[in-house]
């Protein structure tokens, strides 16, 4: 039986990411890791970290040609190019996109289909051309039918709208957009669980009502959720966003769709924390990442929780 490895691409260079990653690697996985990142910079974390003498790099030149293992760094050294001038961030995204270039190369040679990117600075990266990284990968690989579900076991939640301003959540809502999210739901957990989920969706105003003329919670929301119903889906709404997360209505649903992202993502990382990670919907492979950004302020303190990652790594390896 073939076991597919897992690409990890490091991202940011300034951010938490190795610290998490070797924390990480303790746990057995049994999935060979090939990880795509600097050579200098990987160097340079593991002795801060005290653990060069501990692990062993082996450096790929050809996917085929290579013995990948999991006792060791399945390493693609991505040089960081400082001849781009005085614009640090010019040389920072150059690597990144080289890093990610690659990773999606291996993804759509067929190599494997699991993928996790660690923290990037979307400020920086992204530069307002896309509003998260969900929609850069989407875009990358021509979906234009995608979904953001933050994932635990035990719940998970999916925004019908990503990173978006709140006042432009209400003009991007219609009925056809929440059935497409409903619909991505569940297709990824028919497709990895092998069961429809049971899918709560809350309305967009506070205790889905509005004091003005139209409210999108009986024009919108209500109408998506009965014609999902009227199609097979397991789902009920629109519920109150202040009460759905209570502990009773938590154990009838595996999913809450949210209409916008801080709506579900806040109760989702008080409930659960770092137990959770991000997956993205609607792509032909496994892309993950962990909730979290760089966190620069927490370099090199050796007090960030790597249980995201972990988490994500275990999903990937049982998947």
């Amino acid at each position: 039986m073939k076991i597919n490895p897992i690409i990890l691409i490091a991202g940011e260079p300034k951010s938490i990411f190795f610290e998490i990653y070797f924390k990480s690697i303790k746990k057995k996985i049994k999935s060979p890791i090939i990880l795509i990142c600097c050579k200098e910079l990987l160097l340079e974390a593991m002795d801060i970290h005290h653990v060069r003498r501990q692990i062993k790099i082996l450096k790929i030149e050809n996917l085929k040609q290579s013995k990948l293992n999991n006792k060791s760094i399945n390493l693609v050294d991505i040089k960081l190019k400082k001849n781009l001038g005085h614009n640090q961030k010019a040389y920072i995204n150059d690597y990144i996109n080289r890093s990610l270039d690659i990773g999606f190369r291996i993804i759509k040679s067929g190599f494997t289909y699991k993928f996790i990117n660690g923290p990037i600075n979307k400020k920086y990266f992204l530069n307002k051309k896309f509003f998260g990284m969900t929609e850069f990968i989407a875009n990358k690989f021509k979906k234009k039918k995608f979904g953001m579900l933050i994932y635990n076991e035990k719940l998970s939640v999916c925004p019908v709208t990503t990173h978006l301003p709140i006042q432009q959540v209400s003009k991007k809502l219609n009925k056809k957009v929440i059935l497409e999210k409903i619909f991505l739901i569940n297709e990824f957990f028919l497709k990895i669980f092998r069961k429809k989920p049971r899918i709560a969706v809350t309305g967009l105003n506070p205790h889905c009502e509005s004091v003005l003329k139209y409210n999108e919670d009986v024009s919108i929301v209500k109408p998506a959720v009965k014609l999902a119903k009227k199609r097979g889906y397991n789902v009920d709404g629109p519920f109150s966003g202040d009460t759905i997360f209570l502990k009773e209505n938590r154990k009838k649903y595996n999913v809450i769709l949210g209409m916008y992202h801080d709506q579900v993502l806040g109760p989702i990382k008080t409930l659960f924390e770092y137990n959770s990670f991000n997956i993205t919907l609607g792509l032909s492979f496994l892309r993950l990442t962990p909730d979290h950004g760089p966190n620069e302020k927490m370099i090199n303190k050796k007090k960030s929780s790597h249980l995201s990652l972990l988490k994500a790594l275990e999903f990937l390896d049982k998947n």
